[in-house]
């Protein structure tokens, strides 16, 4: 079933490449034609690839995994925001961390102080601090949160990576890469395809067109968390169902004693009465 339409990525502007001066020969698979100096993306080829890559997300999430949303752009920071929030996955649109992925525990580190920020304001515990001091702490935790706020959720290392604008995302990608980590990208004409494993050929500037990407994506992720919670509920109600019928063995195998009990204490009588 596909989850997006030809139609529905044209009206995006999923198709407008950029200048031909500017492109990456390694996209030409991806290029249908050349318009006015600029190239123009083969739509069929997008559709096909929007849908192996939701494919690919819904297993991620329902396997009760994280997939780790990533757009820095100006334009795309908004709607990454909402998407990856609308399914409850981490995402960062600030600037990239260096080594959040390849030094991992020291970021868990820095988001750690932003809790333990927070409990002693709560607490009293800087109710003594000059105006100053109190100024300084309000400060950094305001920029712990904007710089990783959105990943104070993320335990473990992310499971995949969604990244739009593999150009401008590329350190994240090359840490991405060198963990193993599978990357999936909105990747533009002028962009190297060759270190995505999920490639979605489309226009990575405009905001329709990430819009649509993203949409038909965490739709995808959204049914995969979904079945997920039906089948634990199933998981669940078949546990309790065995659990009944061990119940139910136990209680004739008691019941079944109880005659022979009643015969053993039967038996003296009957000598006594013979006598």
């Amino acid at each position: 079933m596909a989850r997006t339409n030809f139609d529905q990525l044209l009206q995006a502007g999923c198709h407008f490449g950029h200048l031909k001066r500017k492109w990456n020969p390694a996209m030409a698979p991806y290029i249908y034609t050349e318009r006015n100096g600029i190239h123009i993306i083969d739509l069929h080829k997008t559709v096909a690839k929007i849908d192996e890559a939701a494919d690919a997300l819904k297993q991620i999430a329902k396997s009760g995994k994280k997939v780790l949303f990533v757009a820095t752009k100006k334009q795309t920071k908004e709607i990454i925001a909402e998407k990856a929030q609308s399914v409850g996955m981490p995402y960062v649109i600030e600037r990239w961390p260096g080594g959040m992925l390849t030094n991992f525990p020291t970021i868990r580190k820095a988001v750690k102080k932003m809790a333990n920020i927070d409990k002693l304001m709560q607490d009293g515990t800087y109710a003594n601090l000059s105006k100053r001091e109190l100024l300084q702490v309000t400060r950094q935790r305001a920029k712990l949160e904007k710089n990783l706020g959105s990943i104070a959720d993320l335990t473990r290392l992310p499971s995949a990576l969604f990244v739009v604008d593999v150009m401008k995302e590329n350190i994240a990608v090359r840490e991405a890469n060198r963990l193993g980590i599978p990357v999936f990208g909105i990747v533009d004409t002028n962009s190297d395809p060759k270190n995505i494993d999920f490639v979605i050929p489309a226009n990575d500037d405009a905001k329709d067109s990430v819009e649509a990407i993203l949409t038909a994506c965490c739709d995808a992720i959204n049914e995969g968390i979904e079945e997920r919670k039906v089948e634990k509920a199933d998981e669940k109600a078949a546990d309790a169902q065995a659990e009944g019928e061990a119940t139910e063995e136990v209680k004739p195998k008691r019941a079944a004693r109880k005659p022979r009990k009643a015969a053993a204490e039967e038996a003296p009588k009957a000598e006594e009465a013979a006598e």
